[in-house]
């Protein structure tokens, strides 16, 4: 689709500023963003419609709505310290390993992808970011911040988010042309939004809601991202091929960096940046 260049600096600085407001909105009202988010479900016929196709789009927006849904209710129950086994229940320590097992998750779907699609330097990269997420350890570097209204803090490091980043936009890149572009948004909004706040332990919590509202969005209207912001002139084989490499290449020393850290017992300076983590 031939779409002029000024539609796609409108259209995706739009999308990029909405995805900045809804993080920042979603953070800061924790009992709005855990009805909102339930309330999403109501759209599930829009997803047998045609919004959701094939197996790994299936299991992206469950794998990605659901969670949301209950880290929504683990905000509530943390804000509010409501009574009953439930709420006891997602206010245990288990709920940081769920938060690590769900970054996982979605690392390792778009992986398997990426070996379905031949890029394999960019599954190694994908691969060796599950390696990298930094473990609960307790509730060490993924936690509830409370001076954030309960929003999920995890001590990824600067340069994790980046190699996050750039793994991603090159798996969208081979996986779905089309929708590049407002992977693009999202993606920038979630590595920014920490960064205008000044605490890159705010990258989790700002993909957690870049993420799910894309996924919403795609779901109920598919045709809307192709429409305004269609990149699949923007492709290029040989450009995901040497992408995906260059990713794989990065991330390698990255790799031997973080488990030094971990070994020399230097990572409580180095993931928390010398500051005391948040409570």
């Amino acid at each position: 689709m031939d779409i002029p260049i000024w539609k796609y600096v409108i259209s995706m600085g739009a999308y990029f500023t909405l995805l900045l407001f809804i993080v920042e909105y979603m953070k800061k009202n924790y009992k709005f963003a855990a009805i909102f988010w339930i309330l999403s479900l109501l759209t599930f016929p829009l997803w047998l419609m045609g919004g959701v196709v094939g197996w790994f789009r299936w299991a992206k927006i469950c794998s990605v709505i659901l969670p949301t849904i209950l880290v929504g209710l683990i905000r509530v129950s943390s804000e509010e310290q409501r009574q009953g086994k439930f709420w006891s229940l997602i206010r245990k320590d288990w709920i940081v390993w769920f938060l690590y097992g769900v970054l996982f998750l979605n690392i390792a779907e778009a992986t398997m992808k990426d070996v379905g699609l031949l890029n394999y330097g960019n599954a190694l990269c994908g691969f060796l970011l599950c390696v990298t997420i930094p473990f609960p350890n307790g509730r060490k570097f993924w936690k509830l911040s409370s001076k954030d209204n309960s929003a999920v803090v995890a001590y990824t490091t600067v340069a994790w988010n980046f190699l996050y980043t750039t793994w991603n936009l090159c798996f969208v890149y081979g996986e779905s042309p089309k929708y590049f572009a407002s992977s693009v948004c999202i993606l920038l909004a979630a590595e920014v939004y920490p960064i205008i706040k000044g605490r890159p332990e705010l990258y989790i919590t700002a993909r957690i809601y870049t993420l799910a509202t894309h996924m919403i969005v795609r779901a109920c209207l598919p045709n809307l991202f192709p429409a305004v912001m269609d990149a699949s002139s923007w492709f290029n084989a040989d450009v995901l091929r040497n992408w995906g490499l260059v990713n794989a290449i990065i991330i390698i020393p990255y790799t031997f960096w973080y488990m030094w850290q971990l070994h020399s017992g230097k990572s409580e300076v180095s993931f928390f940046r010398g500051n005391t983590p948040a409570m």
